[in-house]
């Protein structure tokens, strides 16, 4: 069963996720030849202020590009 997880910073839509996830989902089904069913993707988002990139929060960086 193939499993995919994707960790990104919150503030994707619903709609956004899912349709990674429904593309993720066929790209598997038809490069591994499983069954649909068979592939689990999970998504795991962080607050802004629990993520960092370069010594700062993103929080800090969005506050930076205004």
């Amino acid at each position: 069963m193939p499993e995919v997880t994707i960790n990104l910073a919150a503030g994707r839509t619903e709609e956004k996720k899912k349709q990674v996830m429904l593309d993720i989902t066929e790209t598997i089904v038809k490069n591994f030849g499983v069954d649909p069913e068979a592939v689990v993707i999970q998504i795991n988002e962080a607050q802004h202020h629990n993520k960092m990139k370069g010594g700062k929060t993103f929080i800090e960086r969005n506050a930076a590009k205004k």
